[in-house]
């Protein structure tokens, strides 16, 4: 039997040789070695029940994965030929628009995530302002929009993609989102918008939704100003409804006009889904809808992408019917009691103040070190990756906040008691280790970070 016969019998051929990187293969090889190839990549990725960095969903229920395994190929755009999809994915943004109180008929759409659903929702913000301008006979060429430091990059990106005057409310120390008094002195003919989040990246909070909202009544009612709010409700979206019902945030309030909502965090589906919902049909600038017939009738289509597969929108509406307001609800506040018993233990051992934990909040502990140490929060995020492979965020706050570094850690669907228990103790651990031998040198970290992908 000749070597090759014999590798491929019993063996890998990638085993002993560098796998293809650089320049497009000349030959392929087995589908079980293209498997294996991958696998042996991947396994050096970190173990996504111990990331506690993201807030993508990173577990879904068999039922829910078949669902996906079985429509991967569906086009979800051609709705010539997929109807039903297309009519489940407005089943999905009727849903979204009575869970955040729409008061009537309305406008919505599937997107690959917040980022596309906050440029959709930003353009139309400055197409109806430049409509408003138009009509008044007033220039259309100084658009601004107001948001505070607290928002996602998305929103920075937009204003540069996208010809906008960034007006950033910057953060202080002990203050990390906004209110009214802050966005007041931004506001002039020309804002667009303002921005209030729901469920920061940084922190877990929301913006002062409420008080931004009677700030923008009062400005259209004393300087005849019609300044929307959008709420980036990426993460929030589908915590506050559930863990806060009685907090008003939504189209409840007058002048919030459109809403963001990652399907693909608290949504509960694996990535990539977004939504974009209007509080109305007319608050979808009608420029930005377009109409074609070549996938065989005509559609009127206002996303930035267009062919993407129809699967996780099948696995949006699967946990909506599946869990419903109930099941959510039940899930919101497993993970929320997993966060509270996680800070009381941060917070007993004396080693850390946690941020924010009477407030309303996402299910996350953000917390930062007491006193004075050999070292800081990145060194406790690099020990606890190195000692027990635990992914937890160490980062400082925007501007003028920089100075505040703190560690974050997301409690998802999965992580049980036992594992908050097991976190505990592994975080004590890491400052043990830390007490003895000092901070870990940025030289030792960056090197770990290039050679095996930490």
């Amino acid at each position: 039997m000749s070597k090759s016969d014999v590798v491929a019998l019993f063996g890998n051929r990638f085993l002993t040789k560098p796998a293809p990187s650089e320049t497009f293969p000349e030959e392929g090889m087995t589908a079980l070695d293209a498997m294996r190839l991958l696998d042996a990549d991947l396994v050096m990725e970190g173990d996504p029940q111990r990331n506690l960095a993201t807030f993508v969903t990173t577990w879904m229920e068999p039922e829910a994965q078949r669902i996906i395994a079985e429509n991967l190929h569906r086009n979800f755009i051609d709705h010539a030929e997929y109807p039903i999809s297309a009519e489940i994915e407005q089943r999905c943004v009727r849903m979204l628009a009575d869970l955040f109180h729409a008061p009537g008929k309305t406008a919505g759409c599937r997107t690959q995530g917040s980022s596309e659903a906050i440029m959709l929702g930003a353009l139309s913000l400055k197409w109806k302002w430049r409509e408003r301008r138009k009509a008044a006979k007033l220039s259309v060429d100084r658009p601004n929009l107001v948001f505070g430091g607290d928002v996602h990059v998305v929103w920075e990106k937009f204003c540069r993609y996208f010809d906008v005057e960034p007006r950033i409310v910057p953060l202080a120390e002990n203050k990390y989102t906004i209110g009214p008094e802050d966005v007041a002195a931004h506001l002039d003919e020309n804002t667009i918008g303002v921005v209030a989040v729901l469920g920061t990246t940084f922190t877990g909070h929301k913006d002062d939704v409420v008080g931004i909202d009677k700030l923008l009544r009062d400005v259209r009612k004393e300087r005849d100003l019609d300044i929307p709010i959008h709420v980036d409700a990426a993460s929030g979206g589908f915590v506050w409804p559930f863990l806060y019902p009685d907090s008003k945030w939504d189209f409840q309030l007058e002048q919030v006009r459109s809403i963001n909502v990652s399907g693909h965090k608290y949504g509960l589906v694996y990535p990539g889904i977004g939504w974009l919902i209007f509080r109305e049909e007319s608050d979808l600038a009608k420029d930005l809808v377009f109409y074609e017939n070549y996938l065989g009738k005509t559609d009127a289509t206002f996303t930035l992408n267009f062919s993407t597969g129809a699967s996780m929108v099948l696995a949006q509406y699967y946990n909506f019917v599946r869990l419903g307001r109930q099941g959510y609800t039940y899930v919101m506040e497993t993970m929320q009691s997993n966060a509270r018993a996680l800070a009381d233990n941060l917070r007993s051992s004396g080693r850390f103040e946690v941020i924010g934990s009477d407030l309303e909040q996402l299910p996350l502990v953000a917390f930062r070190l007491v006193g004075k140490h050999a070292y800081d929060e990145s060194d406790i995020a690099w020990q606890l990756s190195a000692e027990r492979g635990w992914m937890v965020p160490a980062y400082t706050l925007p501007p003028n906040a920089e100075g505040v570094k703190i560690l974050r850690a997301l409690v998802k669907e999965t992580m049980s008691r036992e594992q908050v228990e097991r976190l505990t103790e592994d975080i004590g651990r890491a400052c043990a280790t830390l007490d003895q031998k000092g901070a870990t040198s940025d030289v030792e970290r960056a090197r770990v970070k290039g050679g095996t992908g930490y």
